[in-house]
């Protein structure tokens, strides 16, 4: 039996060494496109057409195993041209639809494609090799999904509740995920065995979360399949920047403002923290970008809490009067007395 060789990287408009992503991005874009819903009459039937040739060239270069197949066969034909299974493939059965209705091939894909991989795909039941009958599977758990969620530091701190709202692509409720509505395309979802909807979850944010860390959502990820559990949705923590806090490990630093005379003489200063102001003392002749210790003022750990840290900024006054600029040559004065030893 020979069919027509087709082309699946001229399919999705990509090269062939497209990435991953490439092949994707090509795919949602026609995908979005050749949607049936968005053309009517003439147009409407190539549209189905179309859209059945996306998801058939979809199916073999997202999937790495079909891909590299499709490559070494592919590699010395061209679009259009006969073509016949080598000899290392065997042989094959070749199942259709029972009515034909034009979607001849595995739930919807062509001969070529059955002749090529045995049938089988995503679109349609599964193809085995001569004697070996349909292949019997079971239950599959959806696939785990990954995203992220931003945090202020304030939230990583105490921890607690944040309520979300998510872009989600679920599995086609008119064709199960299949793409194939009776002997026809999916109307519903176009052929992608997905639509898309959105949903709100309460996220429990444990109290000193971490930058990077992952929070599991059990069962909010993928549908599965056949009665299959859904997959997990991890949640990848990104703390924002704090205007007066910085975070190294489980510590917090953050600057205190002196004055001149403040550091000279030591003061009662007020320092900030994630609970709230405190005070602290600052000790006479304390330099710029010294560091006091606030002990327990980090963030939350396992065997406690980390701590605290206030970097001494030294705060010029702008705005002096002419008393107070008078005193500070006053005092220049002075150390210049010091200095010279008179």
């Amino acid at each position: 039996m020979a069919v027509a060789f087709q082309d699946y990287y001229k399919t999705l408009g990509v090269e062939r060494g497209a990435t991953e992503k490439e092949i994707k991005t090509a795919y949602r874009k026609l995908a979005r496109k050749w949607h049936p819903d968005l053309h009517a009459g003439d147009d409407k039937q190539q549209a189905e057409e179309k859209i059945k040739q996306i998801n058939e060239a979809y199916e073999v270069l997202s999937d790495q195993e079909k891909r590299a197949k499709y490559d070494r066969m592919g590699a010395n034909w061209r679009d259009g041209q006969d073509f016949r299974p080598p000899p290392d493939m065997g042989d094959f059965n070749f199942y259709t639809n029972a009515g034909g209705g034009g979607m001849g091939g595995a739930g919807g894909f062509s001969d070529f494609f059955e002749m090529f991989f045995g049938g089988g795909g995503g679109a349609g039941g599964h193809f085995t090799r001569a004697g070996r009958g349909p292949r019997q599977g079971g239950p599959v758990k959806g696939q785990d999904v990954e995203a992220e969620i931003e945090l202020t530091l304030e939230e990583a701190y105490r921890g607690g509740e944040k309520h979300l709202q998510f872009s989600t692509r679920e599995v086609c409720p008119t064709c199960g995920g299949s793409g194939v509505d009776g002997q026809s395309f999916c109307s519903r979802c176009g052929g992608t065995g997905a639509t898309a909807g959105a949903k709100t979850l309460t996220v429990k944010i444990p109290a000193g979360v971490r930058e990077g860390s992952r929070i599991r959502l059990k069962g909010q990820g993928g549908e599965g399949y056949a009665g299959g559990h859904k997959g997990d949705l991890y949640m990848k923590v990104h703390l924002l920047p704090h205007r007066q806090f910085k975070l190294q490990g489980d510590d917090l630093e953050m600057e205190v403002l002196l004055r001149p005379e403040q550091a000279v003489l030591g003061d009662q200063v007020t320092v900030p923290t994630l609970d709230g102001p405190v005070k602290m003392k600052a000790p006479a002749g304390i330099k710029a970008g010294q560091r006091l210790r606030l002990r327990g003022k980090g963030m939350p750990r396992k065997d406690g809490r980390g701590d605290g840290f206030a970097r001494i900024v030294i705060d010029i006054p702008a705005d002096l009067t002419e008393a107070e600029e008078n005193l500070y040559r006053q005092l220049a004065e002075l150390r210049k007395g010091v200095s010279s030893g008179e």
